[in-house]
């Protein structure tokens, strides 16, 4: 970099991608600087710049040891600090015959990058600790950047052969694709499963939602897709167990199970209205519960052995799933979320399971507490979303 290049630098870049500083020790202020330059948030995907040796004024100051000082910056990139080394370069650059050290803070490839355990952002001229909506959005643009969700990655190991391509061909093409461009459409089977996201041609192998959905064995690649369903005596996980049964196989087939299950397992009575009227009442709104077991299907984490757990007792039904909250805070849940697993939520929309538009889990609440079941979910913990659902009185 030359002297008229730095002098640009300086007098013309956005605020929010440079920093100077007259210090050459503070290590702490380079730290969070560079913690923040890394995670990008505003998104410009260009370098940010840590300036040693000049003033906010921009005067040239000057550093009394350049190579101390990029030997220091070099040590804080690999001193342990910094959650993960950013990719950077120091530079010594002689202005006005001062010396001044250049550092240039590449974009982290999977933000958010941490300093001393704190995540750090621009903000304007500034720099601040993140909040948990901009952490958030940090996590999201780290998938986008090629970090790819869980069901959008190859299984590795697998083959076409793994699939059912008729239950792919048949039953969900029609729903995802419109008939003249099916008709329409030559393509190989693997580029036309790859264009919705149920293979990977780099690998040459099914998606994990490929074989979620279309797989002839999903255990064997996805130990912990089924759903486990337990009916006790009186209390839940505490009393005798009645009834047990298993949903696995290929998620078509396996909802299509579960759906009609979902309208055995509710008793009904009629209730009188009004004087010459009856209305059958239900302990649970069957497509309350639907909606909740779709969305734990829908956003748990495939990477767990565990299963999704749909517990039932005398008074009440427990759903968990594994996995916490994923792109929303607790407290814009459920009106605000987000998609652990988008290539399974398009799939699930697209053969009518479940909407897009993250007002499912809000809809099914308000047709519970309509209905007199109190509701209670339990989204602070980590490992998983747990929703216990009281039945209401017949």
């Amino acid at each position: 970099m030359t002297p008229d290049e730095l002098r640009q630098l300086i007098q013309g870049i956005e605020t929010d991608r440079i920093e100077k500083t007259e210090s050459e020790t503070n290590t702490d202020k380079f730290g969070e600087a560079i913690c923040a330059f890394a995670n990008d948030f505003p998104d410009y995907q260009q370098p940010g710049y840590l300036i040693l040796g000049v003033a906010d004024d921009n005067e040239i100051k000057g550093v009394d040891n350049a190579e101390k000082a990029m030997l220091t910056i070099s040590n804080l990139r690999s001193g342990g600090n910094l959650s993960s080394p950013p990719a950077l370069t120091t530079e010594c650059v002689t202005i006005d015959g001062k010396q001044v050290v250049v550092v240039k803070v590449f974009p982290h490839i999977a933000p958010p990058l941490k300093f001393k355990g704190r995540i750090y952002i621009r903000v304007g001229p500034s720099k601040a600790i993140a909040a948990e909506n901009e952490e958030r959005m940090l996590s999201e643009k780290r998938a986008r950047a090629g970090n790819r969700p869980f069901d959008s990655q190859a299984a590795r190991g697998s083959t076409l052969s793994d699939l059912n391509v008729n239950l792919f061909r048949e039953t969900y093409l029609p729903t995802a694709v419109p008939p003249d461009v099916i008709e329409a459409n030559h393509r190989d089977i693997k580029i036309q499963m790859a264009s919705l996201g149920f293979y990977d041609t780099k690998f040459d192998c099914p998606t994990h939602a490929g074989i979620l959905f279309f797989g002839i064995n999903p255990l064997f690649f996805l130990p912990g897709a089924y759903i486990q369903y337990v009916r006790y005596e009186k209390e839940l996980i505490t009393s005798n167990v009645v009834e047990e049964k298993r949903f696995s196989g290929d998620l078509i087939s396996m909802l299509r199970d579960l759906d009609r299950f979902v309208q055995l397992i509710i008793r009904q009575k009629p209730v009188p209205v009004s004087g010459l009227r009856e209305e059958m009442k239900a302990d649970y709104p069957a497509w309350a519960l639907r909606e909740l077991l779709m969305n734990a299907v829908m956003h748990r984490n495939y990477d767990s052995h565990a299963p999704v757990q749909f517990y039932q007792s005398e008074d009440s039904i427990m759903i968990q799933n594994v996995g916490g909250l994923y792109g929303a805070s607790r407290e814009a849940f459920p009106e605000i979320n987000d998609y652990r697993n988008p290539t399974i939520a398009e799939a699930l929309k697209n053969l009518g399971y479940v909407n897009k538009f993250s007002r499912g889990v809000a809809t099914a609440r308000d047709l519970l507490e309509k209905n007199g079941n109190h509701v209670e979910f339990v989204v602070e913990k980590p490992a998983f979303v747990n929703v216990t659902v009281k039945a209401a009185v017949l």
